[in-house]
């Protein structure tokens, strides 16, 4: 049976349409911010990742958003990691399953 590959920021751009934003990629100097939704006004920033196993990984995902000064809810989602953390210097990271249940 012929498998299909999934490029997993199609598949989140999709997901965060569905939760009713307007999505755009951004751009923070030579930084790039997966997704910013926008509703009416009020944003979201999202980066998306596999998995943070790796340090690396974790100050990519983490460093883009910290560098974003204004007080929008700010995401880093995975989509294979268990919760390694609720909030880190106030970017919540989730878990793709648990932030499509959120409320946002």
């Amino acid at each position: 049976m012929p498998q299909k590959e999934y490029d997993i920021h199609e598949t989140s751009s999709h997901l965060t349409k569905s939760i009713r934003y307007t999505v755009y990629v951004g751009k923070l100097g030579n930084k790039e911010i997966d997704f910013i939704g926008d509703r009416n006004g009020t944003k979201i920033y999202v980066q998306v990742c596999l998995t943070l196993l790796y340090e690396n990984t974790i100050a990519r995902e983490f460093g883009n958003l910290k560098d974003i000064e204004d007080n929008y809810p700010k995401y880093v989602i995975t989509f294979n990691d268990p919760m390694i953390g609720d909030n880190h210097g106030g970017i919540l990271q989730r878990n793709l399953i648990d932030f499509l249940m959120m409320d946002i």
